[in-house]
């Protein structure tokens, strides 16, 4: 299994290249990508936190001080505005009060101990909070999705009805704690499933996991 998986990422780094994720200058502004990307594509989480940086709020302390109604003002291109802010709220202050400081919080536990904190908090699931650890806080933990699912079903190596953590014990449990890697396998699944393996009329025949 672990040659089949290391076959698939290179036939899939062969096709694509590096894909240079997570969108984000600094680890707060991926955080909080993280938390406004839930439901939504890129492009208007990306019109959010630029809206959030015009106005000179991609700090820490200015997050956590800003009154919920004015952040999810800002962020109302990520949609679910008013529920985003509560949750990336809810996020801030226990990483302002455990830690200080979004670097802090990542350097002070163990990421199994960061994992369950983050699932704790109301409004952050497991892709989230994986996405929080590795993007953010280069964290060896691998984020699953509902592209994860549909690729390595098609090609056999789980079941219509695997959850997330079998999904992501597949790669921690066959594959070396490799940030790098990690990161961009989950962003050539994402490309791939994007362009190729589609929901509905794949293109399997053009697809660089063809014969897989």
């Amino acid at each position: 299994m672990r040659q089949r998986l290391l076959d698939i990422y290179q036939a899939l780094f062969d096709c694509f290249g590096p894909q240079h994720w997570w969108p984000g200058e600094t680890p707060l502004e991926i955080l909080v990508g993280a938390v406004l990307t839930q439901n939504t594509n890129w492009s208007n989480v990306s019109r959010a936190i630029d809206n959030l940086r015009r106005a000179g709020l991609l700090s820490l302390d200015a997050l956590v001080h800003l009154p919920t109604p004015l952040l999810a003002e800002q962020i109302r291109p990520s949609g679910y505005y008013n529920l985003k802010a509560v949750r990336l709220q809810n996020l801030l202050h226990h990483i302002a009060a455990s830690a200080g400081s979004v670097e802090g919080y990542f350097d002070r536990r163990p990421t199994a101990s960061l994992r369950e904190e983050l699932l704790a908090i109301k409004g952050i699931g497991p892709e989230t909070a994986d996405s929080i650890l590795l993007y953010a806080g280069n964290k060896p933990t691998f984020v699953v999705d509902a592209y994860t699912h549909r690729i390595l079903n098609r090609h056999g190596l789980v079941a219509d009805e695997s959850d997330y953590h079998e999904l992501q014990a597949l790669f921690l449990d066959h594959l070396e704690p490799d940030v790098t890697l990690f990161n961009e396998y989950h962003a050539l699944i994402v490309r791939t499933a994007k362009e190729f393996c589609r929901k509905s009329n794949p293109a399997c025949d053009a697809c660089p996991l063809k014969g897989f």
